[in-house]
């Protein structure tokens, strides 16, 4: 054999390896030697070993491929050293390569309607390549989280998310959701309906939040599959807030007065009047979150089941709950601030009292009622009524706790 014949040969005997289908196709290279030369001893040619080439399989193959499960990849022979799963924008699936180096699986599910490219190498240092792409979602699930990004908030403010689509797989979505603060804030996520009847999880500190605290919730849903009829979700959610002054307000049904503290210190108390006791227009007791600040506002008695007892403009108003409670200015009801309990549920001061008082409290300051002549708590879903359960009462309502009850 000639030497550019000789070169030509060992060109030719580079490995390389391919996916195609699910499979790692390697081409068989045989070795060939001549009759004469270093290769060829005296009883003949002698063969000239080389490794197999490198086969791999992916679970996942073609171009409308169903998304919501995780990817993987595994090696025929040999051990795994690195693969990727990146989709066209460069985002890359994490994952983990098995104790026996032999399967590599995606820490998340493959999102709907993405095009990824697999990359695999093993210890050898051979390669191999492929790319699927999945088909869009029948349905896809969406939410809303109550806390804006960049906002500053009260030390009672819990994360709040609420699901446009039901959600019957909690313990995934539980799972894709996380929390992080910036001093190790020990708390829990729960799940219950929404005042609205969607479901709805929240997650709460075991204690109000330390003053100063920064909070990063990120919500790595995309590929996740909500069950039955709540379809997929198509994109990660993320936010970011801080935590303010450490402002509390408790307000007495039997002295009619709104005490305010800042870092455990009482800093004003304001006459009020609250709700009427013994029926509907009672207020509701029990421990709740400035949910938003609203300002003046139309209220409307037969919006909240009241019949036609009020239609007016309201100004300074701060709610409390979904079903109407406010905390606002009420100078039709002076002549009652400090002595009697007069409204239609809600807690009423001066207009000037309540000018104050909102150019200082934030959203997420804790109120609790006290006293008597109200109807109760609020249902739990009623606003962020989660702060008038036991910590273990609330640890119950994740859907990864043992014996959860989730509604």
């Amino acid at each position: 054999m000639s030497r550019s014949s000789r070169t030509a040969l060992s060109r030719r005997r580079v490995r390389h390896a391919a996916l195609a289908g699910t499979a790692l196709l390697a081409a068989t290279l045989t070795a060939c030697g001549g009759g004469s030369g270093a290769a060829a001893g005296a009883g003949g040619a002698a063969e000239m070993k080389k490794k197999p080439d490198m086969a791999v399989s992916v679970n996942l193959t073609g171009d409308r491929v169903k998304a919501g499960e995780p990817v993987t990849v595994t090696l025929a022979e040999g051990k795994l050293a690195l693969v990727k799963v990146t989709d066209a924008k460069g985002g890359e699936l994490p994952g983990k390569i098995s104790d026996d180096a032999r399967t590599w699986t995606s820490e998340r599910n493959a999102a709907p309607g993405t095009d990824y490219a697999v990359e695999a190498q093993n210890t050898d240092s051979q390669s191999a390549s492929t790319r699927f792409a999945t088909s869009a979602a029948d349905k896809v699930n969406k939410l809303k989280i109550n806390v804006p990004k960049g906002s500053t908030v009260g030390v009672g403010m819990p994360v709040s998310v609420v699901f446009d689509n039901p959600v019957a797989n909690k313990a995934e979505v539980e799972k894709a959701l996380k929390v992080t603060t910036s001093n190790g804030t020990e708390g829990s996520w729960g799940w219950f309906k929404d005042y609205s009847g969607s479901d709805r999880i929240d997650w709460r500190p075991k204690e109000y939040w330390k003053s100063g605290t920064d909070v990063k919730v990120d919500m790595n849903l995309n590929g996740v599959d909500s069950g039955k009829g709540g379809g997929l979700f198509a994109r990660d959610y993320t936010t970011e807030f801080k935590v303010g002054k450490d402002r509390r307000m408790e307000v007495s049904l039997d002295t009619r007065k709104m005490k305010v503290t800042e870092d455990g210190q009482v800093v004003e108390t304001i006459p009020v009047s609250a709700g009427t006791p013994g029926g509907q227009k009672a207020s509701w007791s029990g421990k709740m979150v400035l949910m938003s600040k609203e300002g003046t506002i139309r209220m409307d008695s037969q919006t909240v089941g009241l019949g036609d007892s009020y239609d007016k403009m309201v100004d300074y108003s701060m709610r409390l709950t979904w079903s109407g409670m406010y905390v606002h200015a009420a100078p039709w009801n002076t002549a009652n601030f400090g002595r009697a309990n007069t409204s239609s549920g809600c807690v009423g001061m001066s207009t000037s009292d309540a000018a104050d008082f909102y150019a200082k409290v934030q959203v997420g300051d804790p109120f609790e009622v006290v006293g008597s002549g109200s109807k109760g708590n609020a249902p739990l879903g009623n606003g962020y009524g989660e702060w008038n359960l036991s910590w273990d009462e609330w640890k119950t309502k994740s859907a990864l706790a043992a014996g959860a009850q989730n509604g």
